[in-house]
């Protein structure tokens, strides 16, 4: 059941709720209980462990095979299930001829290091939404900035620094679904670093107001290697910075557009600027709800979806993902609507989103236009890199209702394994996320 909760002002959680973390909450803020029926478990700290024999680099197997499918959701059954579904995901299962959701057990499996634990709950209280309603102050690196939120804003913030490490080198494909049947595709290599995820950062000043920075390569068609963006996003403004190598030119160019609905670039429209992963854009020009905690059916412990494979066309068909992949389970999510604020503008003018309670990771987002129509459908897959370890995601997928047509994003089954401790270990550093890197990477 849905509680709706105040978006408005900003109070700092009681002591007495603080306390609650790692006892009645979990160290990050979810109900550790689980739910009246069971469906749900308790949480129990995860699976921070590999598979016996799995080493660094290797393929990640699916801790899970050996699950047996509870039930599916589809359109001859929906009206059974549908309090427990977004509103998106109803459209998609009414809308698109075979279109199912497979049902199976709810493992809550996300784990994450003590440290992370013990800074969060040490941390509690001290970071704050700015006066200006968007900007984050007082926030510490490695520590979820509101274990337990009091408004929407909190919990997009939430998502926005949740810890998947300091940073990682990543290849992988986009998908661009066409009315045929075929696929196009964009290889890219990718660095990121997320200084806020730094234990040994105090301050947001430490690191020059940074959130994240991405250093993006094409590496295939052969018609667009060598486009590289570097970008750049902040805690305290509410655009980022931009630049764009152009190989044919051999020059780089500041995008002074590179922000909110903007298209990116060569993603034929079907992926704005502030989608990417499912968001990670500025929330100024939002009114944010914090609606309350839902249980839904999610996307959830995607090792099979993500097991790689040669040839992406087993996975991303014509018109969505291959459903014998798909893993959903039922869990927790705060529900949080977000709403165009008076005098601005945005081809989104609400965003609902579901983040999952044990992660703070967007799981589902509905997308609505100006008139109020349902208009983009994402969603995201979640599971756990043992390595560091920490629920992370990669592959998600963004349906365009007004063009039937999706994107598949981040898309790695048929590239190396990513490296999610590449910051850690030295292999990038913040010398590659200076503009000079980009003539310098285009001219080698």
């Amino acid at each position: 059941m849905v509680a709706l909760i105040g978006s408005t002002g900003w109070a700092a959680p009681s002591a007495e709720a603080v306390a609650k973390l790692g006892k009645d909450l979990t160290p990050l803020g979810a109900e550790q209980k689980g739910n009246a029926d069971g469906s749900i478990p308790a949480w129990t700290g995860g699976n921070p462990a590999p598979p016996p024999g799995w080493k660094v680099g290797d393929p990640r197997p699916d801790p899970f095979k050996d699950d047996k499918k509870l039930f599916s959701i589809d359109a001859g059954n929906i009206d059974k299930y549908k309090s427990k579904l977004p509103e998106g995901q109803i459209h998609l299962l009414k809308n698109k001829p075979g279109y199912r959701m497979d049902v199976y057990q709810t493992r809550r499996s996300c784990a994450y290091p003590n440290w992370y634990y013990e800074r969060t709950k040490a941390n509690a209280g001290k970071a704050r939404i700015a006066a200006d309603g968007f900007q984050i102050e007082d926030v510490v690196g490695g520590a979820v900035p509101f274990p337990i939120p009091e408004s929407g804003a909190e919990a997009v913030w939430n998502h926005k620094l949740r810890w998947t490490g300091v940073g990682k080198i990543e290849h992988y494909t986009t998908i661009f679904s066409t009315k045929g049947g075929d696929f196009g595709r964009l290889k890219q290599k990718q660095y990121v670093m997320t200084p806020l995820s730094d234990p040994k950062v105090e301050s947001t000043k430490q690191v020059d107001g940074l959130e994240w920075q991405i250093f993006n390569e094409v590496v295939d068609p052969p018609s667009r290697v060598g486009e590289i963006i570097l970008a750049l996003n902040y805690t305290d403004r509410p655009s980022g910075d931009a630049w764009m190598y152009f190989p044919g030119q051999r020059r780089v160019r500041r995008m002074p557009t590179f922000s909110y609905d903007n298209p990116v670039p060569g993603y034929e429209n079907l992926e704005m600027v502030d989608q990417y992963p499912m968001y990670a854009g500025a929330i100024d020009r939002y009114d944010w709800k914090l609606v309350g905690k839902q249980e839904i059916y999610v996307p959830y412990n995607n090792y099979k979806f993500r097991q790689r494979r040669a040839d992406l066309k087993e996975i991303y068909g014509p018109e969505y993902t291959n459903r014998d992949l798909m893993r959903y389970e039922l869990h927790r999510v705060w529900k949080v609507e977000g709403t165009v604020k008076s005098g601005m503008r945005h081809n989104a003018a609400k965003r609902v989103f579901y983040i999952d309670e044990d992660s703070w990771q967007i799981l589902h987002a509905d997308l609505y236009d100006a008139q109020g129509k349902l208009w983009r459908v994402q969603e995201a897959t979640i599971w756990t890199a043992w390595e560091l370890p920490a629920c992370v995601s990669q592959e998600f997928v963004s349906y365009d209702l007004s063009v039937d047509r999706y994107i598949g994003e981040n898309a790695t089954q048929d590239s190396p394994e990513t490296d999610w401790l590449a910051v850690q270990e030295g292999r990038v550093t913040k010398a590659k996320f200076d503009p000079g890197e980009l003539r310098r990477a285009g001219e080698r």
